[in-house]
């Protein structure tokens, strides 16, 4: 997405101070991640230590952000100023270290709310 391009995103089913004046259909964005054989072996050694695996922490934060990018990219290019109701899905993919992460929601165009709160 363009650092310029502003858009306005929420969890829930609208924007406060806003009302949706149209809306378009579902952006997403997807993305799989894999640590590779030097990572899965360092977050293999901290996870018999216990504690929080950091490799895999990164990786998921990573994944997160990538896929909620290219969502609102695909929003945009769609004609949305914002996406409501936004979620993430994630699950492992084979036997390794593989996640995919996706994001996705509802493309909308919203403007400022009449009503004042």
């Amino acid at each position: 997405m363009q650092k310029e391009q502003q858009i306005l995103v929420s969890t829930t089913n609208f924007i406060p101070g806003y009302t949706i004046d149209r809306y378009i259909g579902i952006p997403y964005g997807a993305t799989v991640r894999s640590r590779g054989m030097g990572g899965d072996f360092m977050a293999g050694c901290q996870s018999t230590c216990g504690g929080e695996v950091a490799a895999y922490t990164e990786m998921a934060i990573e994944a997160r952000n990538q896929a909620m990018y290219r969502m609102l990219d695909d929003a945009v290019q769609m004609g949305a100023n914002a996406v409501v109701g936004l979620k993430f899905d994630s699950d492992q993919i084979g036997q390794g270290g593989n996640n995919s992460t996706i994001a996705y929601g509802t493309a909308v165009v919203v403007s400022p709310s009449q009503k004042q709160y």
